[in-house]
């Protein structure tokens, strides 16, 4: 098993401290000590890196990373990106070793610059520019606003250094040879280098915050070993530029899988909170007994529904991550996988933590109790490694036009395989219909259906994976349940189920988990990171309040009461 299920930093000082009670740079300065910890914990070489062993994805999926996305946005570029892309040239490049082992010290942070402010996910047409000198070396150049690198944190201002890989557009003697990456030096323990500008960007709302910048570069003088080559001398124009492209990004469809990882425990961990509290929380009924708020089907519904889809994840997850390591399935199977993966885990996400926000009162919203903030940084995971819609367009409409095609589960196999198949072959015939992919109903009929379609496919290939698996029927049904809710009129259309149907049906599967509900909670194996939570029992939340700044004292009132009633 290549998931891991727990954490063995769960109850560290560092993953224990009350982050709310930090400042914003603080809280900054903690996460890169977190980045740190978890390296030295999990002990990773270069070679698990780049051949993404089972260390390695033990590591990117450990469940105390969902508790600080900016520690997992950090190592996913840190780790997946920056020594992941060099890691292929070692053997050829000797003289990457020793920056190689700085990185997984963290020793120095690897930054990865790909995406500028003005192009977004159309990083194909970048603009920073790397033009060769006499000497071998390289001028690398920003040449205005727009091609400035956006996001990573380039600031000089936490006592670390930095080094990124750029991505540049080669220039030499005005011939355009594609885009390369770069390691170039940023900053040290103190400043930035010489002809580099960093920007901090502003938080971003309600986040696990990171020093995000924007970075400029002013002719900065780079030396021949800078390009990342196996054969740096001998450069030439790609004879298929997008292919070569993707050659040097090969480590994207990595980025993308990965991402769902953390929102995938992001779910577990929300649905035990939201259980806990609802088991916990009673009210008083109108024959003065107490009741807990999980007896109304209200509560339970979004519990249930959360609990379900979580453990289906967790089995299909975890398949996708073998299949992405087999490299006999050609690569743009593999990123179609790491996108209906990424696609069909955070859309649940964003769908499902809202709801059991809603389920836990005023105390829900605040950050210490876990959900609004993962909330928040989940929406970040619609938008890195790829921005979800740009990819499930892409991917829908390479399907349509026949480039390649997904092994599904046959459509009798079950309900929700019989509507990803269904919603192909609709948009299927559509296509026939037009006057092809670049036919302006193309655009406006078919292209909005990109998520729902790929969705589906995730749900069809979850749903089969954990049958295989002989995950309990109970827990099954309530997947399939939640899964009707998000397409509700094709399967009264289609399926043959009525709007009185699905509502009973969701009942009939409620009723079918409630018995063991207890044994399903502990198989989320998200205790001990949630066993200290304030939100998570009496005794904890007034053991945290406890701790909060109190207001006392001894004025005297010198207000009047005005008695109006007087006046009239």
């Amino acid at each position: 098993m290549v998931f891991n299920t727990r954490s063995t930093l769960a109850r560290h000082p560092l993953f224990t401290v009350q982050v709310e009670r930090l400042s914003a740079d603080e809280r900054v300065a903690l996460t890169y000590k977190r980045a740190k910890l978890l390296l030295q914990t999990h002990n990773l070489s270069a070679l698990d890196v780049q051949h993404c062993s089972e260390r390695f994805w033990r590591f990117y999926t450990d469940p105390v990373l969902s508790y600080d996305i900016g520690t997992f946005t950090l190592l996913l570029a840190h780790v997946g990106l920056a020594i992941g892309t060099l890691s292929r040239h070692l053997e050829a490049r000797p003289d990457f070793r020793s920056l190689v082992e700085d990185f997984l010290r963290f020793d120095k942070v690897g930054l990865f610059m790909l995406t500028e402010r003005g192009h977004g996910t159309d990083s194909f047409n970048i603009e920073t520019t790397a033009t060769c000198i006499a000497d071998g070396g390289y001028i690398l150049h920003t040449p205005r606003e727009e091609a400035s690198k956006f996001m990573p944190s380039s600031s000089p201002i936490f006592g670390i250094p930095k080094v990124a890989l750029v991505m540049a557009r080669l220039l030499e003697n005005g011939n355009d040879l594609g885009c390369r990456y770069f390691v170039v030096p940023i900053c040290n323990e103190k400043e930035m280098f010489r002809g580099i500008t960093s920007i901090r960007l502003p938080p971003r709302s309600g986040t696990s915050p990171m020093d995000n910048c924007i970075t400029y570069f002013n002719h900065v003088r780079l030396p021949p070993t800078a390009l990342v080559s196996s054969t740096p001398f001998q450069i030439a124009a790609p004879s298929n530029p997008l292919a070569a492209w993707w050659d040097e990004n090969w480590r994207i469809q990595l980025g993308t899988l990965l991402v769902a990882g953390p929102l995938l425990h992001g779910i577990k961990i929300s649905a035990y909170i939201a259980a806990v509290y609802s088991m916990n929380r009673c009210i008083t009924d109108r024959q003065n007994v107490r009741r807990p708020i999980f007896d109304f089907r209200t509560q339970q519904w979004p519990i249930a529904s959360a609990v379900a889809v979580s453990l289906v994840y967790e089995i299909w997850y975890a398949e996708v991550i073998r299949e992405s390591s087999n490299l006999d399935v050609p690569r743009p199977i593999r990123h179609a996988m790491a996108v209906i993966a990424k696609t069909t885990i955070v859309k649940s996400f964003l769908r499902i933590t809202p709801e059991l926000v809603e389920r836990l009162g005023a105390q829900g919203t605040f950050e210490t109790n876990f959900i609004a903030r993962m909330q928040n940084d989940g929406v970040g995971g619609a938008i890195g490694e790829g921005e979800l819609m740009g990819l499930c367009i892409r991917l829908l409409s390479e399907l349509l036009l026949g480039r390649y095609t997904i092994n599904l589960p046959p459509p009798h196999e079950s309900l929700l395989s019989r509507h990803a198949h269904s919603l192909l072959d609709e948009n299927k015939r559509l296509l026939s219909q037009l006057g092809g992919h670049r036919d302006t109903q193309f655009n406006s009929i078919i292209l909005p259906q990109s998520q729902i379609v790929v969705e589906a496919m995730g749900h069809a290939l979850a749903y089969s994976a954990a049958r295989k698996a002989k995950l309990a029927q109970p827990l099954l049904d309530m997947f399939e349940c939640a899964v009707i809710r998000r397409d509700s009129a094709w399967y009264s259309e289609v399926g043959d189920l009525s709007r009185l149907d699905q509502r009973m049906r969701e009942a009939k599967a409620i009723e079918s988990m409630l018995p063991d509900m207890k044994t399903y909670l502990s198989n989320l194996n998200v205790e001990d990171l949630v066993d200290s939570i304030p939100i998570s029992s009496d005794e904890n939340w007034k053991r945290y309040a406890a701790g909060l700044t109190a207001h006392s004292g001894n004025a005297a009132s010198e207000e009047k009461v005005v008695n109006v009633m007087a006046r009239l």
